[in-house]
């Protein structure tokens, strides 16, 4: 995946900051904040590294679990003629809004 780095079992997100000149990693999937900066890509695995290692420590001592947790469920907010287009592809294929939306989110993330 393009602007995604694996450190430590988890991925982050890496996005450039031009107003410092350095790139931002953050842990998406963690439920708190993890984030860390560096100029170079041996620089980001090790600041990742650290940042991971501070906010599992910390988890672990006050017994917290560190992933974020997903229900599977959210809502979508689009405009009317969208939802109308999208509602017409769907049913033109057979399908309900629900099994078009999650096929094409399913194909975006495996794209990454």
């Amino acid at each position: 995946m393009n602007n995604v780095m694996k450190i430590g079992g988890y991925q982050a997100v890496i996005a450039f900051d031009p107003e410092i000149s350095m790139f931002r990693g953050e842990f998406p999937g963690l439920n708190g904040g993890a984030d860390f900066y560096a100029a170079d890509v041996e620089g980001l695995h090790r600041e990742g590294e650290t940042s991971l290692r501070v906010f599992l420590e910390a988890c672990q001592k006050r017994g917290i679990d560190p992933r974020k947790h997903y229900s599977g469920k959210f809502v979508l907010r689009l405009d009317p003629e969208v939802h109308e287009a999208a509602a017409i592809t769907a049913a033109a294929h057979g399908k309900s809004l629900n099994q078009l939306a999650v096929e094409t989110l399913r194909s975006a993330a495996q794209e990454g």
